[in-house]
């Protein structure tokens, strides 16, 4: 199987070359209302919204934001399948206005957006990030009651378009059952709380990475094992620098991804054509840590720790459902023409 990577370089509010429910998932973080590195982005949509933070309006200044970004998930709407998903990576945001501080609610009011839309909120799952050090909480020091509670989490929104997804034809029955993920997998990765540092992603330029505030492969690459199989199509309406494309493809999925900053596209271009060693790590790293928990497992209960084998890897697995997982490699990433790229993967050898 040959996937295909498209890039498109535009604002996603108008998606023309993405057709009707053509997509099978879509994992993106869109830029942060109310936090001020995307004040500029949003402004050049809107330019009331200026006036609106130089006045001390944030109310109003963030609910025009957000009207922007609900021209996304309007369109987000129209090319999901029903069945498909959406997880929305957001942070809220705090901020000083007039000499008022508060808190504005981004992951909320999206929250509302998707409801009007008609889709079904399933459970979110809280992204722990780096603890701050004590001293970086705001406000004033040790007297009550002026300080503030630190944001030391975002949220990742997760949606559905209509009701559970079915799976009619063989080709995508067979693609299911080799897309399944381990037992101790499952049981980490559908936690609500996740305290997630991540793979370290080297392959891009670090000032290019901050001003794009990507998140860790890590997490789309989670998402995209939990709740699409190989051969679908991930969309990803604020690319960045392109990680949820690079999740994509080493999870052996296709990918659309739209960013509407032309000037990310060469660091997108080399991250994708440099990565085969490092989305390479990523999966022999998953079945490492499937080893090591057979060896502790075993350890722990001995010889009959487990009822089954991996027909593929021939490792022992806790469920029959594992038992058809197979896990491929990058082989070549392929740049076809300029903004799509295709992947070949071969099947990953034991460790």
């Amino acid at each position: 199987m040959k996937t295909i990577h498209k890039v498109i370089l535009g604002n996603a509010s108008k998606m023309e070359a993405v057709n009707n429910e053509s997509v099978d998932l879509i994992v993106t973080s869109p830029p942060y209302p109310m936090i001020e590195m995307w004040d500029e982005m949003m402004i050049e949509q809107d330019a009331s919204i200026h006036n609106l933070l130089e006045n001390g309006e944030g109310n109003l200044a963030f609910e025009k934001m957000h009207l922007l970004l609900d021209t996304v998930w309007e369109e987000c709407s129209r090319v999901l399948k029903v069945g498909g998903l959406a997880c929305i990576n957001i942070g809220d945001a705090t901020r000083t206005l007039n000499n008022q501080f508060q808190l504005y609610p981004n992951h909320t009011r999206i929250i509302q957006k998707f409801l009007t839309l008609g889709f079904g909120n399933l459970p979110n799952i809280l992204w722990r990030k780096a603890t701050n050090a004590p001293n970086k909480f705001m406000g004033s020091g040790m007297y009550p009651p002026g300080a503030y509670v630190t944001l030391e989490h975002e949220f990742i929104l997760v949606f559905r378009k209509g009701g559970k997804r079915i799976f009619k034809t063989e080709i995508e029955k067979k693609n299911r059952r080799e897309s399944a993920y381990f037992w101790e997998e499952r049981n980490q990765w559908f936690s609500d709380m996740w305290d997630l540092r991540g793979t370290r992603q080297t392959i891009a330029d670090p000032k290019t990475r901050k001003r794009s505030a990507a998140y860790p492969i890590e997490l789309p690459y989670r998402l995209i094992n939990m709740f699409s199989v190989k051969g679908d199509t991930i969309l990803d309406p604020f690319l960045g620098t392109g990680t949820t494309t690079l999740a994509a493809i080493a999870s052996k999925r296709n990918s659309i991804g739209i960013e509407m900053d032309k000037t990310l596209y060469p660091t997108i271009d080399k991250n994708l054509i440099f990565s085969s060693s490092f989305l390479n790590e990523i999966v022999k790293k998953r079945l490492k840590s499937h080893k090591d928990f057979v060896k502790k497992r075993q350890s722990e209960k001995g010889k009959d720790a487990f009822k089954y084998q991996n027909e593929t890897h021939n490792f022992p697995v806790i469920t029959r459902q594992e038992t058809l997982a197979k896990f491929d490699i990058v082989k070549k990433i392929t740049k076809e023409s300029d903004f799509i790229y295709s992947s070949e993967y071969e099947q990953l050898e034991n460790l």
